[in-house]
């Protein structure tokens, strides 16, 4: 058994020990979790570890990148005193702690400090931060000059300048200030880049200020989706718990995955359905390997029906006949979505992914329905009436096979006291009452308040091109309707500026436009944007 043991750790991290890692950084993976690099640390890793050139990393969010530099440079740091010695720059706030969340995970017993400095948090608690020493700083680009100007980040002496999701940057207008901090970086540092289309403006970054790169390409995979029934629920945040427990009680037999956004979510929702007598177990970052083995065997082999899993954690998961998906949390895009899903209805068996929506998820849903060309389709949430007739058919089947399989002798004579000279089926049913109490009256079951979206409404769009690059209202909609197909008439509030301009259509167009001008091999005339987002 130890043996065999030894032998799968072995065959887990064979992959990875291949790529040059040291055995601090294997031990790190272990605890993760991580079975294999993906294509992008396959490529990025060595080339970081054996080499000496800048790296263009063009890839998505969700392929690996963040492990794919991260391990490579915490490979490579030196204890310089807190000096810092890697900077890693970031379009947005959630993005600078996923990235330092992530980073910090993999660091493993090494000491090195991580932390990300962002909008919206207080000067004086990152300055304190900063004064205590750091090797490792996760940063949006206008905090991160303030702090340059500041005087409170010193990022002369850095070694490596990771530039991460650079088109959304661009597209965020942080151009200028993505200039500004490559200048008050060192000659001779390691630049990494990575974005996941590479639009003219970030190609000039490349040859300014980048020297001899690799350019490395994520191969762009078709999104596809299998056999799998695919429904959503309409649900208000605080009523999800309720639709999931009405939704597993409603099956036979469920035997689901179940997705949540992050690791305190899982948690929390595998805390409460065990509370409401559910076998659940959870599976995040902070599960040790020999805990997470554990828990898959017990999945595996069904001693347990319900895992509860962040995105990161259900990688490498590959359970046959399983029943249900659920997406408690929508996922961050297609991708995720189609990877989910795809772990039911597999070998030509039938399964069912359900999808949680709240009204403020609407358009995200409306964009994963276009971008993987498959139908979602909108169902009611469970009513109680039915929930409480399948746990009566269950209840009855369970029955039976105890009046078949069971030696009942010893429970005959109590039996009979209590029957008496009552009328038999008013016992059963009060045992049955005893028993199953609340699971049956309908009256216990907390009241779901029915969702109706109202019709999306509109967004504003930005783009970083106006009248000096001889834009016109009528070229930005002749544009936008060749790359896109969205009518004329739908492209609203044209705002042509000086240097940039705006306009307004409806959510679900919105997402297809910002999809449509980032896709790689698309040539990006038109850098699109959400609303800039405070850094």
């Amino acid at each position: 058994m130890k043996k065999r043991k030894e032998e799968s750790d072995l065959k887990k991290t064979e992959s990875f020990n291949a790529l040059g890692l040291s055995q601090e950084a294997i031990n790190a993976i272990e605890e993760k979790g991580f079975v294999e690099p993906t294509p992008i640390q396959k490529k990025v890793i060595p080339a970081m570890l054996r080499g000496t050139k800048d790296i263009i990393g063009q890839a998505k969010t969700g392929t690996g990148k963040t492990a794919a530099f991260g391990l490579a440079i915490m490979e490579r740091l030196e204890k310089r005193d807190g000096i810092p010695q890697a900077l890693i720059v970031v379009p947005t706030r959630e993005l600078a702690l996923q990235v330092c969340e992530e980073l910090n995970s993999l660091r493993g017993d090494r000491g090195f400090r991580i932390i990300s400095v962002y909008g919206g948090q207080s000067y004086d608690t990152q300055f304190k931060q900063l004064k205590k020493g750091v090797e490792i700083v996760v940063g949006t680009p206008g905090r991160l000059i303030d702090h340059i100007h500041r005087g409170t980040l010193n990022i002369g002496s850095i070694g490596y300048l990771v530039l991460d999701e650079a088109d959304e940057m661009l597209n965020m207008g942080f151009i200028e200030e993505m200039e500004e901090i490559i200048k008050n970086t060192p000659a001779d540092k390691r630049v990494l880049l990575f974005s996941a289309t590479m639009p003219r403006p970030i190609l000039s970054i490349a040859r300014r200020y980048m020297g001899d790169y690799e350019h490395f390409v994520e191969e762009e995979k078709q999104l596809t989706v299998n056999t799998t029934e695919q429904i959503y629920f309409e649900v208000n945040e605080g009523d999800k718990v309720e639709v999931l427990c009405r939704t597993i009680d409603l099956e036979r037999d469920f035997y689901g995955l179940i997705f949540c956004k992050t690791k305190v979510d899982v948690d929390e929702l595998t805390q409460k359905l065990i509370e409401r007598g559910y076998d659940a177990e959870c599976l995040h970052g902070d599960i040790a390997q020999y805990q997470r083995e554990r828990i898959m065997e017990k999945f595996r082999k069904r001693r347990i029906r319900i895992l509860v899993a962040t995105d990161v954690a259900a990688r490498g998961i590959d359970v046959a006949d399983l029943t249900h998906v659920i997406n408690f949390s929508l996922p961050q895009d297609p991708e995720a979505y189609v990877h989910r899903i795809g772990r039911t209805g597999r070998a030509g068996k039938e399964g069912t992914a359900i999808t949680f929506v709240t009204p403020e998820e609407y358009r995200k849903l409306s964009f994963i329905k276009k971008i993987t060309r498959t139908e979602i389709k909108k169902e009611k949430i469970p009513p109680v009436k039915k929930v409480i007739e399948s746990k009566k058919a269950r209840i009855q089947e369970q029955v039976e096979a105890i009046l078949q399989d069971t030696d009942l002798n010893d429970y005959l004579e109590l039996s009979k006291r209590i029957l008496g000279d009552r009328d038999p089926e008013t016992v059963l049913a009060a045992v049955l009452k005893h028993s199953f109490g609340e699971q049956l009256d309908e009256s216990a079951y907390r009241h779901i308040q029915e969702v109706t979206y109202r019709k999306p409404s509109k967004t504003r769009l930005f783009f970083a091109q106006g009248r000096t690059n001889g834009m016109t209202p009528k070229k930005l909609v002749q544009l936008i309707r060749t790359k896109t197909g969205v009518e004329d008439r739908k492209i609203r509030e044209i705002e042509i500026l000086e240097k940039f301009s705006f306009l307004t259509v409806a959510h679900e167009d919105a997402e297809l436009i910002l999809a449509t001008f980032r896709d790689k091999g698309k040539k990006q005339l038109v850098p699109v944007a959400r609303e800039r987002t405070a850094s």
